[in-house]
């Protein structure tokens, strides 16, 4: 059975739902910690979204420092799946895993709502589940969801199928209506919506979260 990791950074909200849909997806949930430069030989990490301490500063600017984010940017280089969810992108791009960066949303508002995405890009082991144009809808909670980057940057990463995930109603004012982005390898993804809350009828708006985490499964499992 693959085994995914869930960091827990503090002030992290999701890190015990990013936990039970690891478990319904039929992997293993591992706890991990900030302060521990350990991540117990597991085949995938999650950073989960949440508030983390330092975001006063630059939001992740502080997590992206913790002992375990050594590791996990080893790991990440090595090919290892790594998905950072909301807080969890923040962190990402603070770790230089992924290039933007993230600001006020448009409109200085948090905002909470479920969000229609685009999947724009099947290539990477987080997305190999959708279709390529599909549509999906997932829970977006953000007040610094804004993604932006500089226009050679955004080129780059429009010309090599970089942007995993578009929004079809822009909530924040991220540049390119970009959602969710990957490194140039597919194994990290980065994204603000909350998969994690999309993966029971009775606590979200859809099941289209679910297959985030089917489809590091199914990647998981062509390798062995």
């Amino acid at each position: 059975m693959a085994r995914v990791g869930v960091v827990t950074f503090p002030g992290s909200l999701d890190d015990h739902d990013a936990l039970r849909a690891v478990r319904l997806s039929g992997a293993e949930a591992v706890p991990l910690w900030h302060g521990s430069d350990s991540v117990q030989g597991v085949d995938a990490i999650i950073l989960p979204g949440g508030f983390s301490y330092g975001d006063y500063l630059r939001c992740g600017a502080i997590s992206a420092l913790s002992p375990v984010m050594g590791t996990v940017i080893d790991a990440a280089n090595k090919g290892m799946p790594v998905l950072g969810i909301c807080n969890g992108f923040q962190i990402l791009c603070e770790a230089k895993l992924l290039e933007g960066a993230m600001i006020r949303n448009a409109g200085q508002q948090f905002i909470c709502r479920d969000e229609r995405l685009r999947v724009e890009t099947r290539d990477t082991v987080w997305s190999c589940g959708f279709s390529k144009g599909e549509e999906i809808t997932i829970v977006l909670k953000n007040g610094e969801g804004n993604y932006q980057a500089s226009p050679e940057t955004l080129r780059r990463l429009e010309g090599n199928d970089q942007v995993v995930f578009r929004y079809l109603d822009n909530p924040n004012g991220s540049a390119n209506d970009i959602a969710g982005i990957t490194n140039e390898r597919g194994n990290v993804v980065g994204l603000m919506p909350h998969p994690e809350h999309c993966v029971e009828e009775l606590t979200g708006p859809s099941l289209d979260g679910r297959r985030f985490f089917e489809s590091v499964l199914g990647f998981l499992s062509s390798r062995v």
